[in-house]
């Protein structure tokens, strides 16, 4: 085999990543963008501290300045990043302007506020239409195509819903006038729920991770999960799966995750001897995790607790368990396949000492710590994250390479803008989609939809809610994609079916994420296969045997919702997620194709029930899997013929 090419992580991050495909040389505009990056920044920390303005003011803000950054930074097409040496005209045109109709919400507040009785002006009008579109390419240049096709359609379906031959479907239809001024002005559109979110705490907790990374954490978590888990079976694959856990606690980002903690680990996972598509779907689907993991979950975790009412911490707590089951799914697998392959673990010598490693860094923990606790004691997510920030920045003065100079803080200052702009404009076009669910009534003629499909059958209404939500998130962001099937589908559950609100929040939530590693659309598994040098649909088909939690457990957690921590009883909790665990075992080992031997397909096929029958939280059934599991373990301890395992190999192969 020939050495790989030195991995160009930035490169791979523009090739899958839409939000890294932005003009890095700018020419004197680089001051402006800076000015706009600090401003918005400071912005953020300044109303973290003293308090928001209006919900319609505070938005305003966030999103205008946003859009003229975006339009200064990301160029019409991708392709004019190599060939355009300055910033063209007319998207400082489309910059100004974009910041003006947005900041005119808060110049003309008052007056805004009485044309909702008195009627909108015609420069009100044109400005709202203008607006919008603004919005839509602002869109389409950082987060892709896709998601301005759904906002399209959703604006045609407003306008033009007495045209739609289904009876079910239907509506009189709004002229465009009562459209854009509804989407542009009223909380239900644009500037509503999703960005109120974003513009309160999506912004400070992305720049928490911004200063995060100052500290240097990404090295410190790679070196302590190389520490815990390196010395062990397949232990660069492990390493993967503990680091991506970690960074998950700080990136929301599933293709960002993948190629920052790919690029370290792929490549070692290749030299122990993995295949480059298990290596590169290992780090996908541990990396999609991240969205899945406590404190950030994506920033969708944010909207999630203003629809339900409850608090981040409620929500926190809710994702705990159904994360580790999905980490333990992945860890599980690789250890399987490890096993398989006969991969062992590195020297003691060539790993990081745990001991010295905390010893040295424990202290950058600290911010993590401070945010969680924070929100668990009962500050705000606001209050909690402003005071995370101020701990990642006195923890990074403690060090004199973390320590940041006066050009280093504008910097950071400026990326904490940057990191934001995708997810602002994504959440803005959901407000678009929203916007039109809520004027349309398209949200219970959903309802009656999946209700005729289903047969009142809630499994039906689960697989149908499913493919929608993968199919969804194959074209949207997570954090939009969860506004988009929170408002269509998760009510769905809760009102026509009895599930209980968060588990069915959590349901689409996380049928939203996998998309990342479901084939055809895969970005995270494409990714970790331009790391690894593998064919990326074998990468995405492995990612998705590793990740396979993703697809089961939200099952689970909607007929017995105590894994999400509703209706909980200690010792019901204890075994069944005792239980889950070791369903989990058995379930990654039948996708693997390994338990103590190769492993027949027919025990294999005994092995995934049995894994099943253990997750679903009741006693009877739980014990029957746990028999059934014992009874494969001792007909392959009993087994010695080595052609077997040749001709296990052989077979496993060929799901490659």
């Amino acid at each position: 085999m020939k050495d790989q090419q030195p991995i160009n992580a930035q490169e791979i991050l523009e090739k899958y990543d839409k939000e890294n495909q932005f003009r890095s040389n700018i020419g004197k505009w680089a001051w402006v963008v800076t000015f706009l990056g600090v401003a918005l920044t400071v912005f953020h920390l300044y109303t973290a501290y003293f308090g928001t303005l209006p919900t319609q003011k505070q938005g305003a803000v966030h999103v205008g300045t946003a859009l003229g950054v975006i339009f200064l930074l990301y160029p019409l097409k991708r392709d004019l990043l190599k060939t355009q040496k300055k910033i063209p005209w007319y998207d400082i045109v489309l910059a100004f302007t974009a910041m003006y109709v947005t900041y005119h919400k808060i110049i003309f507040f008052d007056s805004i506020l009485q044309s909702r009785i008195s009627g909108y002006s015609i420069p009100d009008i044109i400005i709202s239409v203008l607006g919008i579109l603004l919005v839509l390419e602002a869109t389409r240049r950082t987060v892709g195509l896709p998601i301005v096709i759904v906002a399209l359609v959703a604006i045609l379906y407003a306008i033009f819903g007495n045209f739609v031959p289904t009876q079910i479907l239907s509506h009189p239809g709004f002229s465009l006038e009562r459209t854009a001024t509804a989407l542009w002005y009223k909380e239900s559109g644009i500037f509503g729920t999703p960005v109120q979110i974003s513009a309160k705490f999506i912004f400070l907790f992305l720049f928490f991770g911004v200063m995060l990374v100052q500290t240097n954490v990404g090295k410190f978590f790679n070196d302590l999960a190389f520490s815990l888990t390196g010395r062990y079976t397949g232990g660069t694959a492990k390493t993967a799966v503990v680091a991506s856990a970690l960074q998950g606690t700080i990136s929301g980002s599933s293709v960002g995750n993948t190629v920052a903690t790919g690029s370290f680990t792929i490549p070692m996972m290749k030299k122990a001897g993995f295949k480059p598509e298990f290596a590169g779907a290992t780090e996908a689907a541990a990396s999609t995790g991240g969205q899945i993991m406590p404190p950030m979950m994506g920033a969708a975790a944010f909207i999630m607790m203003e629809i339900l009412g409850v608090s981040y911490g409620t929500i926190m707590m809710a994702a705990i368990i159904p994360a580790i089951l999905y980490f333990t799914g992945i860890f599980i697998g690789t250890h399987f396949e490890a096993k398989k392959l006969k991969i062992l673990g590195l020297p003691k010598s060539q790993l990081p000492s745990f001991r010295k490693t905390m010893k040295r860094n424990w202290y950058m923990l600290l911010p993590l710590f401070v945010i969680t606790g924070t929100i668990i004691y009962g500050f705000t997510p606001q209050r909690a994250a402003l005071f995370g920030i101020v701990a990642a920045f006195l923890v990074s003065l403690i060090r004199k390479e973390t320590r940041m100079s006066f050009k280093q803080t504008i910097n950071v200052l400026e990326q904490g803008t940057r990191v934001a702009l995708p997810v602002i404009a994504a959440v803005a076009t959901a407000g678009v989609i929203a916007g039109i669910v809520s004027m349309t009534g398209l949200g219970s003629k959903f309802a009656a939809g999946v209700i005729a499909l289903s047969n009142g059958y809630l499994i039906l209404a689960l697989i149908f809610t499913m493919i929608a939500c993968i199919v969804l998130g194959m074209g949207l962001p997570t954090t939009a994609n969860y506004v988009v099937t929170a408002t269509i589908a998760a009510p769905v559950l809760i009102n026509e079916f009895g599930v209980a609100p968060i588990a069915a929040h959590m349901f689409v939530f996380y049928f939203g994420i996998v998309a990342d590693i479901t084939p055809p659309v895969c970005l995270a598994a494409y990714a970790g296969a331009g790391i690894a040098g593998a064919n990326p649909f074998k990468t995405g088909m492995n990612a998705v045997k590793l990740a396979i939690a993703a697809f089961i457990v939200p099952f689970i957690f909607i007929y017995n919702p105590i894994l999400v921590m509703v209706d909980v009883e200690p010792v019901m909790l204890i075994v069944s997620v005792t239980a889950s665990l070791v369903g989990m075992v058995a379930v990654s080992s039948s996708m693997i194709g390994y338990f103590i031997r190769y492993s027949k397909v027919w025990e294999r096929f005994i092995l995934f029930v049995a894994g099943l029958m253990l997750i679903v939280p009741e006693i009877l059934s739980s014990v029957l899997g746990l028999v059934l599991i014992l009874g494969i373990w001792f007909i392959q301890k009993r087994r010695t013929d080595d052609e077997l395992g040749i001709e296990g190999s052989r077979s496993s192969q060929a799901l490659y």
